[in-house]
């Protein structure tokens, strides 16, 4: 049996909830009842007779609803989150809005755009960006953090909620610590890791520090952190978040390129942070509002 999620934000309706039950039986499914989470907000449905991939593409023609399919036997509140920050946690990508102080963001942020839908190396992207922040002003990134760094809408309900109940809780980023650190303290995650820009004099030498946080990394930060793959959930939105988001329990593209959203287990398009937690069975009265 699957438990397939429904998840609209204040838009959800009854008919909404019967047309998901209508599109899983024409795909051949068997729909259970209905129950609500949260009336208008979300719903969860069961359906049997179906493999989770057909029940995501059968629910995936919904208009402007998110779904997330999952194994309705499954640890459903899951004791790991581990997370991306640029785009995923934060609103933006930081090393374009650096870049934006060097009159740089243009030709920083389309080898960001190449290297989130994977289609260049990401080391070689990262180190191709950072060699063209060269001499920049150390002081910037203090800066930059402070103008243009903004949490992601629902990204301290979700962190809290599950610190609250338990849940260990990993930052990882192919970004920067300069950044990394302080978003990661302000939420509440245990762990952060990020990569290290180097400085010469109060200035950016180009380099970042080695071994860089990649793909692997964020794999390894998963596999090492202590817990079962059934209890972990990642969330991530570009194609070096793929081998985590394929590794977790459930693995949640967030807004993400379409090769992070079709190696994940679910797809968040339309909603914010949030949705993950209904997706683990929380219902708003049981979320934490600050950190």
């Amino acid at each position: 049996m699957l438990l397939a999620t429904l998840i609209a934000a204040g838009a959800l309706s009854p008919g909404d909830v019967a047309a998901a039950s209508d599109a899983l039986r024409t795909a051949g499914g068997e729909p259970g009842t209905a129950a609500w989470l949260d009336a208008g907000d979300a719903c969860d449905v069961t359906v049997t007779r179906l493999s989770q991939a057909a029940a995501r593409t059968a629910l995936g023609m919904l208009a402007g609803i998110d779904v997330v399919v999952q194994p309705a036997a499954g640890l459903r509140r899951k004791r790991l989150l581990i997370a991306d920050m640029d785009s995923t946690m934060i609103s933006c990508e930081c090393i374009d809005e650096l870049a934006d102080y060097a009159g740089l963001k243009p030709q920083v942020a389309a080898i960001t755009e190449a290297a989130m839908r994977g289609e260049l190396d990401f080391a070689a992207a990262l180190d191709a960006r950072v060699a063209l922040l060269a001499g920049m002003d150390a002081r910037v990134i203090d800066r930059c953090r402070a103008e243009r760094v903004r949490l992601m809408p629902g990204a301290r309900e979700l962190v809290a909620t599950m610190v609250q109940s338990g849940a260990r809780t990993i930052l990882v980023s192919g970004g920067f610590t300069a950044f990394a650190g302080p978003v990661g303290a302000e939420l509440g995650f245990d762990r952060i890791v990020a990569n290290r820009l180097l400085v010469e004099e109060g200035k950016l030498t180009g380099t970042v520090s080695r071994p860089i946080v990649d793909a692997a990394t964020k794999r390894g930060e998963l596999d090492g952190a202590g817990v079962t793959l059934e209890e972990t959930l990642a969330v991530g939105d570009g194609a070096n978040d793929i081998p985590m988001l394929e590794r977790a329990g459930i693995g949640i593209a967030y807004h993400a390129k379409p090769r992070a959203a079709a190696a994940a287990d679910a797809a968040i398009r339309t909603g914010d942070l949030t949705a993950l937690l209904w997706a683990q069975g929380y219902p708003r009265a049981q979320w934490v509002t600050s950190a």
